[in-house]
């Protein structure tokens, strides 16, 4: 097999969902830091969203997977938690993908702009904590649904 471009790897990497969200591929949730290779073997270096995430030993499987379903033998996936994952490293198109899901993407003033179901800026919060650790539990005043707020880390 001719050894793909890390660019190509890339691609690959951004079809892998996150298990929790999945409409959000783990580049676009900005975890996978660097793709290299050394010698013959493909390096990708991810930070989980927090230290103790319990979706990380799936996502490295799923990560695992994509790659030898693409013919990369020999990888080794580096674990890197500093510094510390942030809501900032989430790409504009994954901040995207989760408002189209129904999910309110972080903003730096911690709480949601509007609500991602009917785009009211009348919104409450239920609960600081949500259906995962990195979500909170907020409320549209105007439709009244629930949705989840991810949390700004």
């Amino acid at each position: 097999m001719t050894r793909p471009s890390t660019d190509q790897v890339w691609e690959w990497l951004d079809a892998v969902p996150d298990p929790e969200i999945p409409v959000i591929s783990v580049v676009d949730l900005g975890i996978v830091r660097d793709v290299e290779w050394d010698d013959n073997t493909l390096v990708v270096t991810v930070t989980p969203t927090y230290s103790g995430c319990p979706a990380t030993s799936i996502i490295n499987l799923d990560i695992e997977t994509a790659l030898r379903g693409h013919g990369v033998e020999q990888i080794e996936l580096k674990r890197k938690i500093s510094p510390a994952w942030t809501t900032d490293w989430m790409s504009d198109k994954g901040r995207a993908k989760l408002e189209d899901y129904g999910i309110a993407p972080p903003q730096p003033a911690g709480g949601p702009e509007r609500c991602p179901n009917c785009k009211s800026t009348n919104v409450e919060r239920i609960s600081q904590f949500g259906s995962t650790p990195c979500k909170a539990q907020w409320r549209c005043t105007d439709c009244l649904e629930p949705f989840d707020y991810f949390k700004c880390i």
